[in-house]
């Protein structure tokens, strides 16, 4: 088997999707949002790329990051190598920016409280960076969209409403409105500007409309939605509003609805108001709208609408359910907007139509075929980084690009990033492991652990505490493109599912069970603990370890299992009361039924964060271990796959000096993680050698939790 061959591998996933697209979207660069600061500027302040536009010739990339209160410029002439154009200050919170020619005209906020907003329409030249000039809006601005002509600007002036104040509820004034602002020559005609007067559309919201997104078509008409209203307007050119309608609502069935640990699809949510946010003219006749949801709803989907208010498709829990499919499920949100879908992005790539569909907790793009508008077909699901905001196609540069709001450094995350994909016609690098074509849908993510089963290409997986009332099983077959998980086999206790575990490694037991692995933690009130379940999942022995093999533990606990004989041997992830760099293997032996020792192993020197081990697996001669640091993106330093002889697990006695096994590096795993051109993952996990001697691997996407979600799995190719 060729190394890596998963990362070429060819998508399927809903039933929906076509068997082989025509255009295929794969990412090909990723750029750190700090990388745009000047130097000198603190790189540990939070950054964003949230809204994103892009010049007429395809070249220049702008983002707003109201972080950092600036517009942030990128140059993607090599698409495969941005580089930073630097940040220009706005005094002032940026929400969107366009470009029309040479300049860039940016919506700031600068309101100094909900009552009494303020903003401008500001102007830049796109060379220099240099502020040219500035219109008084008169109000907060959020969305700016421009003519197809240039000729003139919408701007949804929102005056957003403070969530604090009556739990949010409408009215609270003063109300919002669109202005249409003429451009001529790059200059802006601020005499001109025309404030547009949504109030008495909606019955909810009736003197607080709150525009939210606003597109223009090809006859100068524009579409604005009213997310807490869940209402649409329709705007004419002349300024006058022609249309407006309910964006209604939608029954949901077979979701998840429900924050308790669990990924159960199984629910029903009737009449849920979709609130959309994003809306993009499809054609002068339709457009689609992406229903984040507010405080009242939020449909979990996507909606094409006629001019008129017809609904022409809508795309109910599917897209949801497909992307629980491929692992990005966020279950934290199961109660609240689940996906949540934020905007819409429409463009043609070779001829045809599409569709992107951007969902801010599952950070995915959705990629559907609108040919036939009344029946989308979903063709990928692309990853982006953590919290998708806004997208824009390039289709002259066959490129789409991703701008991702979240930064976690403050907590030794991922960063905000700018993501770049290319149309082509290659197969589809993502997803590497998905649950697409089981009988019924298989939830997943977070897989911690991997083992091997007896045929080629059979695996076992488990997924951690992030679901911590379903602790589950997961079968893998591996000779599939991409790999399949085809069944899910939840632990249980006395006929329930098992609670109190943090399951982190798998090993089979010879017998048609598992040995399973459990991480303690003292504040949750898991025990450091392993289990022997039967097939059917149901835990037969449960065995804790003795008190003088818990000195000096932490919450730093098991992380890998496997078996040789009689004995099951775990890994400890970090240094319990240990010698300095140093963590133990303990041994258990299955005939006794007790603790028999442990052996030391030498970890690698950490120069920030920490290093510890992640994964056990026995092998014939060799016992090999994954060891990585706890660091993300361009900081990680190691993720690496070490063995030692099987002669070194000795077991000798707990309080004893421990003998220190000789490691030797095998694979480094950081090549392998930038293969899909993003940020390095911080946690390589899952580590199996299978029937025909393949070694596979697999990231725990944390449930999507703090994450982008992104599982990696893939070959490293023969071992033996």
């Amino acid at each position: 088997m060729q190394k890596f061959a998963l990362l070429t591998s060819a998508i399927a996933l809903a039933t929906a999707m076509p068997a082989m697209a025509e255009t295929t979207f794969n990412r090909i660069a990723s750029f750190a949002t700090p990388d745009n600061m000047a130097e000198g500027e603190d790189r540990a302040l939070p950054t964003s790329a949230e809204i994103i536009s892009v010049s007429e010739d395809g070249n220049t990339i702008v983002y707003s990051d109201s972080p950092l209160g600036v517009l942030g410029f990128l140059d993607i002439t090599d698409g495969k190598n941005p580089k930073p154009l630097g940040n220009v200050a706005m005094e002032g919170e940026p929400t969107t920016a366009v470009i029309i020619g040479n300049r860039v005209f940016v919506g700031v906020d600068t309101s100094e409280s909900f009552t009494d907003p303020s903003g401008q329409l500001r102007v830049l030249d796109l060379e220099t960076e240099e502020v040219l000039e500035s219109c008084d809006l008169g109000g907060q601005p959020d969305s700016v969209a421009k003519a197809k002509d240039g000729s003139f600007l919408a701007i949804a002036i929102e005056n957003q409403r403070d969530e604090d104040v009556n739990d949010g509820a409408l009215p609270q004034l003063p109300a919002g409105y669109v202005v249409k602002l003429p451009v001529a020559n790059g200059e802006l005609d601020c005499e001109g500007m025309q404030k547009i007067d949504l109030t008495g559309l909606a019955a909810v919201g009736s003197d607080d409309p709150e525009p939210e997104y606003v597109d223009i078509n090809e006859n100068g008409e524009i579409v604005v939605t009213m997310q807490e209203n869940n209402h649409i307007a329709v705007i004419g050119a002349d300024g006058t509003v022609t249309s407006h309608f309910s964006a209604g609502t939608v029954t949901l069935e077979g979701v998840d609805a429900k924050d308790n640990g669990e990924l159960s699809f199984t629910e029903t949510l009737a009449d849920v108001p979709r609130e959309p946010d994003g809306v993009k003219w499809i054609d002068d006749a339709h457009f689609a709208t992406a229903n984040e949801g507010d405080y009242e709803g939020g449909s979990r989907g996507w909606t094409i609408f006629n001019r008129d208010g017809t609904v022409v498709y809508e795309s109910g829990a599917s897209f949801e359910r497909a992307v629980a499919e491929i692992g990005h499920y966020p279950e934290k949100r199961s109660d609240a907007k689940g996906v949540e879908l934020e905007s819409i992005e429409v463009a043609t790539f070779n001829g045809t139509p599409y569709v992107f569909v951007v969902s801010e907790r599952a950070s995915v793009i959705g990629v559907y075929d609108v040919t036939d508008p009344s029946q989308p077909g979903l063709t990928q699901i692309l990853p982006s980084g953590v919290s998708p905001e806004g997208l824009v196609a390039i289709p002259s540069r066959n490129l789409l690009v991703s701008a991702n709001e979240a930064d976690l450094g403050e907590d030794g995350g991922a960063r905000a990033h700018v993501m770049l994909f290319e149309a082509g016609e290659g197969p589809a690098a993502y997803p590497m492991i998905t649950s697409a074509g089981s009988e019924e849908l298989i939830g997943w993510g977070a897989l911690s652990g991997l083992a091997a089963g007896e045929a080629a290409g059979q695996l076992f997986a488990v997924s951690d505490s992030v679901y911590g009332n379903q602790p589950a099983i997961f079968t893998i077959d591996a000779t599939q493109t991409p790999a399949r998980i085809t069944n899910k086999l939840i632990v249980t206790r006395n006929g329930h599912p098992a609670q109190k575990l943090d399951i982190e490694g798998i090993a089979t037991d010879g017998k048609g069970g598992f040995w399973l692995a459990s991480e303690g933690r003292d504040d949750r009130l898991i025990p450091h603990a392993i289990y022997n379940v039967n097939a059917k999942g149901e835990i037969k022995t449960e065995v804790a370890l003795p008190a003088e093999a818990l000195e000096g533990q932490t919450r730093y606990g098991f992380e890998g299992i496997a078996v040789q004989g009689d004995l099951v041997w775990v890994v400890v992830q970090r240094e319990w009361n240990d010698a300095d760099g140093q963590v133990k293997l303990m041994a258990y032996d299955t005939d006794a039924k007790e603790w028999v020792g442990a052996v030391a192993y030498p970890l690698e020197a950490a120069e920030t964060g920490w290093m510890g081990l992640s994964e056990l697996t026995i092998d014939g001669d060799w016992a090999y271990v994954i060891e990585r640091d706890n660091l993300i993106g361009a900081a990680a330093v190691t993720k690496k796959l070490f063995r030692f002889p099987v002669s070194e697990l000795t077991a000798t006695a707990f309080g004893e000096t421990l003998p220190v096994v000789t490691k030797e590096e095998v694979h480094d795993f950081i090549p392998d993680l930038k293969k899909l051109n993003g940020y390095v993952l911080d946690k390589v996990e899952g580590f199996a050698i299978d029937a025909d001697g393949i070694g596979w691997v697999v990231t725990d996407n944390d449930g999507v939790d703090d994450s982008s979600g992104e599982t990696l799995f893939w070959s490293i190719g023969q071992m033996n």
